[in-house]
């Protein structure tokens, strides 16, 4: 994936805008949404294959050397708590607050405090966001025994580090995840 202003040394925006637009037009790239393109994988059954939604984020969030992380559905999807595919993505930014459509799905950026990007696990991260999601006394035994399994993947420094960072009756649920020998 790439950017117009990833052509800027060679030319004015306008310039490698344009030119882009006749790559386009000669089927040689594709436009994925506004200013950005890529060079689509191709299958022998299903054809160009469009990038993903959490793939255009990431690499919104590279250009713009930004940190996100996913909330509310989609951290809940990620950690297989909801088979449900959202068409409204949010994530959380410390980058420019802005939202981008995509076909009929939309991703947000929102604009957060430090303290919620500062977390180091990506699992862990996701679990909070979730957990979030879900609400204090809201959390089934079931999505509990969920979000555990999960924390094993996680490095055990990444999720005590983490741990500190979540709200408390998050940690309450997160501490079990810790090793014993760790924890005691």
């Amino acid at each position: 994936m790439f950017f117009v202003d990833d052509f800027l040394r060679f030319g004015s925006s306008k310039a490698a805008g344009k030119a882009l637009e006749r790559l386009v037009m000669r089927g040689e790239i594709s436009r994925v949404a506004r200013g950005m393109y890529a060079r689509l994988k191709k299958h022998e059954i299903f054809g160009e294959i469009q990038p993903t939604v959490e793939e255009i984020a990431n690499a919104i969030a590279k250009r713009d050397k930004a940190r996100i992380v996913p909330t509310g559905v989609l951290a809940l999807n990620a950690l297989g708590l909801s088979t449900q595919v959202p068409l409204k993505i949010v994530y959380l930014t410390d980058g420019s607050a802005r939202i981008i459509k995509i076909g009929q799905r939309t991703i947000k950026f929102k604009k957060t405090s430090p303290k919620n990007l500062a977390t180091i696990g990506a699992i862990s991260s996701l679990v909070i966001q979730a957990l979030k999601e879900i609400g204090k006394d809201n959390a089934t035994d079931d999505e509990i025994k969920i979000v555990l399994k999960q924390l094993e993947k996680e490095e055990q420094y990444r999720l005590e580090q983490d741990i500190k960072l979540a709200p408390e009756w998050i940690r309450i649920i997160m501490r079990k995840a810790l090793k014993k020998e760790d924890y005691e």
